[in-house]
């Protein structure tokens, strides 16, 4: 499935009163390796730029006067993401400018040529609830190097967030099992799981404390905390196993 990192910049904070896409780059992966076959287009946005969106991204109104309008590429962005896994940082903020200006010409919201839509702000919160989780706060958090990123750009921040996301998703392939992997009936790894009979053991008060104190012995190494202790202190319950 051909994975690709969907970054927009533009005129203004908001479609609904009629700010424009100046620039859209997609960036692909493929096997979790970026195929550098990217997608990246300027836009002629048929209006200026605010002051407060020129100094984030700083494309000047004069740069942009030559380059195509949206109509023009629409064609080509949607044939490029049709049928992909798109991953978007923010993904209302982009979404709502593409589904504006896609349907300025007649054409249906961005998600009908999508394989799925996700928006990796939302998986970065998951991860790493209560914390900062822009893309310079991951960038630092996951040892992403974002040095050279000294104004925002569609197709920077597009290759930073496929780094981000190759992060944050790390170990997956080998430390999850591949369930959709087919398996011969019969075979030495084929397990009839209804078969299965759980072992239901008693642990004494000795045994509890004991596991008690060895959660909280690797909680002291853990400098983020773990999900095992995020019971109040004063539940005076045992962690459950």
């Amino acid at each position: 499935m051909r994975q690709l990192f969907l970054d927009t910049e533009t005129t203004g904070l908001s479609a609904l009163n009629g700010d424009r896409i100046i620039e859209i780059a997609c960036v692909e992966m493929v096997n979790r390796k970026l195929t550098h076959q990217n997608l990246h287009f300027y836009l002629n946005p048929e209006r200026d730029s605010e002051e407060g969106a020129l100094r984030i991204h700083g494309i000047s109104n004069e740069f942009l006067r030559d380059k195509p309008k949206f109509a023009e590429i629409a064609d080509d962005l949607l044939t490029y993401c049709e049928g992909a896994e798109i991953f978007i940082h923010n993904a209302p903020f982009d979404l709502g400018f593409l589904n504006k200006e896609l349907s300025i010409i007649g054409k249906p919201e961005f998600k009908s040529v999508a394989h799925s839509i996700t928006d990796t702000l939302v998986m970065a919160k998951e991860m790493f609830p209560g914390k900062r989780n822009n893309l310079d706060a991951l960038c630092e958090r996951l040892g992403v190097n974002n040095a050279h990123r000294t104004l925002h750009g569609a197709l920077l921040d597009a290759e930073i967030l496929a780094e981000v996301y190759l992060a944050m998703t790390r170990g997956q392939e080998t430390l999850s099992m591949d369930i959709h992997a087919p398996v011969a009936a019969g075979s030495e790894y084929s397990v009839d799981i209804g078969s299965l009979q759980l072992a239901n053991i008693a642990l004494d008060d000795a045994d509890v404390l004991a596991h008690v104190a060895y959660l909280e012995q690797m909680a002291k190494k853990c400098k983020d905390g773990v999900v095992w202790m995020t019971q109040a202190s004063g539940d005076n319950q045992s962690p459950t196993t």
